[in-house]
């Protein structure tokens, strides 16, 4: 895919590799923006989603990819980040109640905090992240008012904001989209699903598990959609 042409439009765009954020990293493309794409290497047992996530850098032709290495395993307190099991083969009401052990302490606060100061330093005053507050786990950094609270904060947190140069928004164009909905609108957008990455716990290189809660709402948005599943999963 050949790069925006408003190169002076500038998006940061947090990118996991998986559904939503390419989808949102499309919307951004569709808006004229050119990409800045960022993914941090926390420690998590999904590490198959870097390379998914350079996968999807490398199709939207972005202007930069940069990957930030921090040690969240250092905290722990998360089954992607510490010894802890991932939940699987969980009913769809049991994933749509309470926070599970996979939510990860404070993960898009110090996603966001990366994302602004590379936003601040490139005058970039949009920052492009796929949360979802309807087919999700029911992480709280996911929500409408954590993400009102952190534009605000970050509207008081740099330079360019209270000089003037900038107002900084925090763009989550899937937030009340559920997970069919947003797989059209990618589709709609020319994406192909085919080189993202979902699963929490996969058990080799470029598969899936197809038990945790991530695989099954990847699985139930595809279903729901209609639109083929790309996706090898082991079960």
């Amino acid at each position: 895919m050949k790069k925006a042409s408003m190169s002076d439009k500038k998006a940061i765009v947090l990118s996991s590799g998986g559904i939503d954020s390419t989808t949102a990293m499309a919307i951004a493309r569709a808006e004229g923006y050119a990409l800045y794409s960022l993914t941090c290497n926390y420690g998590q047992r999904h590490a198959s989603e870097l390379e998914a996530a350079g996968r999807v850098a490398n199709y939207f032709a972005v202007e930069k990819h940069l990957v930030i290495d921090m040690d969240l395993r250092a905290i722990g307190g998360s089954a992607l980040t510490d010894n802890i099991d991932v939940p699987k083969n969980r009913r769809h009401d049991a994933i749509l109640s309470g926070i599970p052990v996979t939510y990860v302490p404070a993960r898009n606060t110090i996603f966001l905090s990366y994302a602004l100061a590379w936003a601040e330093a490139l005058q970039a005053p949009d920052i492009f992240i796929g949360v979802n507050a309807v087919d999700y786990s029911g992480y709280p950094d996911c929500r409408p008012e954590f993400i009102a609270a952190y534009e605000r904060l970050a509207n008081l947190a740099v330079k360019a904001a209270v000089e003037g140069q900038l107002v900084m928004k925090i763009r989550v164009p899937l937030i009340a989209m559920t997970k069919a909905k947003i797989i059209r609108t990618g589709i709609s957008l020319g994406v192909d699903y085919s080189m993202t990455h979902s699963c929490y716990d996969p058990p080799e290189a470029g598969t899936a598990c197809g038990l945790c809660d991530s695989c099954h709402l990847r699985r139930k948005g595809f279903r729901e959609a209609g639109v083929p599943d790309p996706t090898h999963y082991a079960i």
